[in-house]
């Protein structure tokens, strides 16, 4: 997947990691994709409705270890 951008919020809880999602995708052109990592296990759910209400595109959300890691595609 080509990511345009990544957007570390590892540490951060609800709702920062989709504050700053947010203003990340906002600086971005349609059609870009937003990596966002996150530590916050209620982001898997965050980012689904966040998907659902915004327009942007989930394209894909991943486990690995700790870390939950979320693509966006800018809509």
């Amino acid at each position: 997947m080509d990511v345009h951008k990544e957007l570390d919020t590892r540490g951060l809880n609800c709702p920062l990691p989709i504050l700053k999602a947010k203003k990340a995708l906002a600086d971005m052109s349609s059609g870009q994709i937003l990596k966002v990592v996150a530590t916050d296990p209620g982001s898997m759910r965050d980012f689904q409705a966040f998907a659902r209400q915004t327009g942007n595109e989930l394209l894909d959300q991943q486990t690995q270890d700790a870390e939950f890691i979320h693509f966006l595609r800018r809509r």
